[in-house]
């Protein structure tokens, strides 16, 4: 297909009144997007008591495909009964996850088994018998919870609390698959593991970097903020692999004049090799240092470790950070000199950054880049995580953690008069790991789709075959219902945010907290997501023990009732009690940094230092392959099988530079076979993309997971998306393995 020459535009505009007749009409659709309920997809922040379309800072319209597309999805049919009697299991892994978003919404609990292999539809009261009898049967620590960033506050700290009181730690959320090494390594640098400025920061910046990341595509709504940085004479510094067409340039929807003229993004387009970005960091830092540009002062009285980080800038030779980033002296010299000319920087990434072996160094780096000019700890500058889900930092502070912080730990206890388990939980991984040997048994998943965001999909499959009972708490099929099945497999179907009966709460990546106020229920058959959690634990414990549990969880089903306990829990979360009746959104205290003083032990920042990585895959043969999103999804769903931005009609290629395709003598188009330290895929079509870095490529995820291997970083515990060694070589055509599919 063609490829379009600026990201949003027209072409935007017209699939949206498109998809709004899909969804039953302009009228209708606006309406559902207006109303007072927070965003469905990025964290970046719209909606709430300002209503649909408007962002933290009251600017209307504020709108992406993203969101409409989670809308629309949400505004689905009911998926009938027949569509189970026709459509096993196995037919289900033929689909795309195109085809299993758009079958419909799911309104009835579903069960699945090994001996049936399909689903069938039963009734919630055996729903919740058949779980609660499972977890009656089995201790605390053979079983483990994960959660979605989709789900509200209220859903998350009840699922939370529950998993605790049963007895186990194993309780995690799908961050440690995404941005747990931004978490882990901002606080091991200010403290706080979130971003240390708001929303009006990015206000009064005049220099952005971009690193790893492609927001044009993933996080349209920013795209404004650097319209509008632009304009006032701003910088924009991008630093990715591919040259992304919307960071290049962005016309702007809701901008007439950015609509019919553009708008210029990136001022500088830096294209290190995949995982040379740590090199990059510390070469613009060296730079920096070079040229005198740094902050001595505020180094020395308000950050630790500045002599350990000076000595190891000037030891660092210009020669290995040419080698291990693969950018030019010129390229460095750059960006080093913008940045210091700059009064007010701020430093942004996503996944780019994190899904390495050493995504915490990455961030840690940066963090060193930001404090070497005093740029952390003032108005208009510090460092800014791009979060994905709309509250998956929301599920984060609600502690969806193994190990929670102590003063949670203490309040809970406190509050609720309970004693919490001390064992330690595992990660997500780990938990995989105990499910494939069989140490753990019982799975429950709040939303998301585990098996579609684990790297190595054979095991993924593999290890969630091995449970007993995996339940599944969901708006739509995803892939995890095909393929992640366990010897019992439940289905229960809830309420999308904005169809819930009472408030709910989602918390921004700018630590900003928004009310949603729910809706009506569009479809007869989902419950609440309280609700469920809430009868869940009550059975549960009626059937566990013969004492009376510590929590009335008939009345927790009251959101209210909830947000009071997280209010005398959750530190930051005090304007929470009562917020339904206030209507007052807030910004969480001892987060953002406009002093440079930070929540570390010593007052003072923390900076960094490391050993740089040696370059993978160079001179080898292979190809550095990280996994990419494409403009049409959003996480593991999947809304449009073509990538417009990129110019790509299908889904399942290999993007390569030309000169990669004649090095090994393959033809734009030709089938081929590739190699992955976890796997291999056959019948993958080569594709030439002038805009990679030759020595890279890309596949889109999740499909290409089958490849990525379990390599972790070993804080973070995240895995190594970005930077897997490849090989290509010609394949012969194969029969396409999808059976025909009428929805």
């Amino acid at each position: 297909m063609r490829k379009v020459k600026t990201g949003g535009g027209w072409p935007a505009i017209v699939y949206s009144l498109r998809k709004a007749r899909e969804a039953g009409g302009i009228w209708k659709f606006w309406k559902a997007m207006r109303s007072k309920n927070a965003c469905k997809t990025c964290a970046l922040g719209m909606g709430g008591q300002r209503g649909g379309m408007v962002n933290e800072r009251g600017q209307f319209p504020e709108v992406c495909k993203k969101s409409m597309q989670a809308m629309i999805a949400d505004m689905q049919g009911a998926i009938q009964p027949e569509f189970f009697e026709k459509y096993t299991a196995d037919h289900l892994k033929s689909f795309t996850p195109r085809e299993l978003e758009n079958c419909g919404r799911l309104v009835d609990p579903l069960l699945h088994s090994a001996e049936t292999g399909r689903y069938v539809p039963i009734s919630w009261d055996e729903a919740f018998d058949r779980i609660a009898a499972k977890l009656a049967e089995l201790t605390p620590d053979e079983t483990f919870w994960y959660f979605s960033g989709r789900s509200s506050n209220e859903a998350g700290f009840l699922l939370q609390l529950f998993a605790r009181l049963y007895g186990t730690n194993n309780v995690n959320n799908c961050s440690y698959y995404c941005h747990q090494a931004s978490g882990v390594g901002l606080t091991s640098v200010t403290g706080s593991g979130t971003a240390t400025i708001e929303l009006e920061d990015l206000e009064l910046a005049d220099l952005i970097f971009v690193i790893g990341g492609n927001p044009a595509s993933n996080h349209p709504r920013l795209m404004r903020t650097m319209m509008e940085l632009r304009r006032r004479g701003g910088q924009v510094i991008v630093v990715n692999p591919i040259v992304e067409t919307g960071m290049v340039n962005f016309s702007v929807p809701s901008d007439v004049r950015s609509l019919l003229f553009g708008t210029k993004i990136a001022s500088q387009y830096v294209q290190p090799h995949i995982g040379g970005d740590l090199a990059m960091l510390y070469g613009i830092s060296k730079r920096i240092l070079e040229m005198g540009a740094h902050d001595e002062r505020f180094l020395s009285e308000n950050c630790e470790d500045w002599p350990a980080l000076r000595e190891r800038l000037e030891t660092l030779t210009w020669e290995e950070i040419f080698t291990k980033s693969g950018l030019a002296k010129h390229e460095i010299d750059l960006m080093a000199e913008t940045y210091a000319a700059a009064n007010n920087v701020v430093f942004s990434w996503t996944m780019g950054i994190t899904h390495h072996a050493h995504g915490v160094h990455n961030v840690q780096a940066i963090g060193n880049l930001a404090l070497m000019r005093g740029m952390v700890g003032r108005p208009g500058a510090g460092l800014l995580p791009i979060r994905g889900h709309s509250n998956v930092q929301g599920i984060g502070s609600m502690g969806v953690t193994p190990k929670l912080k102590n003063i949670v730990f203490d309040r809970l206890q406190e509050h609720f008069g309970v004693t919490l388990p001390t064992t330690r939980g595992r990660d997500t991984m780990e938990c995989m790991d105990g499910a494939e040997n069989r140490e753990l048994k019982f799975g429950l998943c709040l939303g998301g789709n585990l098996y579609g965001s684990n790297p190595d999909a054979s095991y993924a499959e593999h290890s969630l075959n091995q449970l007993d009972q995996l339940v599944y708490i969901s708006t739509t099929l995803n892939t995890g219902h095909a393929f992640g099945t366990a010897r019992e497999t439940i289905i229960l179907p809830v309420l999308a945010r904005d169809e819930e009966p009472q408030p709910t709460t989602q918390e921004s990546m700018f630590n900003y907290v928004r009310l949603s106020d729910g809706g009506p229920q569009r479809l007869a058959g989902p419950k609440s997501e309280v609700e469920v959690i809430a009868t869940v634990a009550r059975k549960v414990f009626e059937r566990k023990s013969a004492t009376p549990s510590p929590i009335d969880w008939q009345s927790m089903q009251d959101t209210g009732r909830v947000r009071h306990a997280i209010a005398k829990v959750v530190p930051g979360f005090e304007a929470l009690d009562g917020i339904e009746k206030t209507k007052k959104e807030f910004q969480i205290e001892g987060r953002t940094f406009h002093q440079a003083h930070f929540p570390t032990p010593s007052g003072k920042a923390n900076l960094h230092v490391h050993d740089l990585p040696p370059l993978q895959g160079d001179d080898s043969g292979e190809l550095r392959m990280m996994t990419i999103r494409s403009e049409g999804q959003f996480n593991t769903v999947v809304y449009e099988d073509y990538d417009l931005y990129r110019g790509i009609e299908r889904r399942d290629v290999i993007l390569m530079h030309p000169d990669d395709l004649v090095s090994r003598k393959l033809k734009d188009g030709q089938l081929v076979k590739i190699v992955g330290p976890a796997g291999v895929m056959r019948g993958v079509r080569a594709t030439a993309f002038e805009k990679i870095r030759a020595g890279n490529a890309a596949m889109y995820y999740p499909e290409a997971n089958v490849l990525v291997s379990r390599v972790l970083d070993p804080t973070s515990k995240t895995p190594a998306f970005k930077c897997v060694l490849v090989t290509v070589t010609v394949d012969v055509p194969v029969a396409d393995p999808r059976v025909a599919v009428s929805i």
